[in-house]
C-alpha cells in the first residue's frame, strides 16, 4: 500500500525565494558601501599619514576589500 503525505517544506516557496534574493542584494549593497567608504577615507589621507598607519597608497583597495568582504 502506498501513502502520500502532503507536507509543505518551508523555505522553498516563491515568497521565500524572493525574500532571500532581496536580503542577498541588501547585504551586497551594504558590503559595497563599506568598501567605497573605506577607499574614500583612506584616499583622503596623505602619504605621511598612511605611512604612520603602516600602509602604502597602493594598498588602499586591498585593505578596503578586506574590510568589506573579509580577508581570504
Amino acid at each position: 500500500m502506498a501513502y502520500i503525505t502532503a507536507a509543505r517544506i518551508e523555505g522553498f516557496g516563491l515568497r521565500d525565494r524572493i525574500a532571500a534574493v532581496l536580503k542577498d542584494l541588501a547585504e551586497r549593497r551594504e558590503r559595497y558601501n563599506v568598501y567605497r567608504t573605506t577607499v574614500r577615507e583612506l584616499s583622503s589621507l596623505s602619504n605621511r599619514e598612511l605611512a604612520d598607519l603602516g600602509m602604502h597608497y597602493s594598498q588602499i583597495k586591498r585593505i578596503a576589500y578586506d574590510a568589506a568582504y573579509g580577508a581570504k
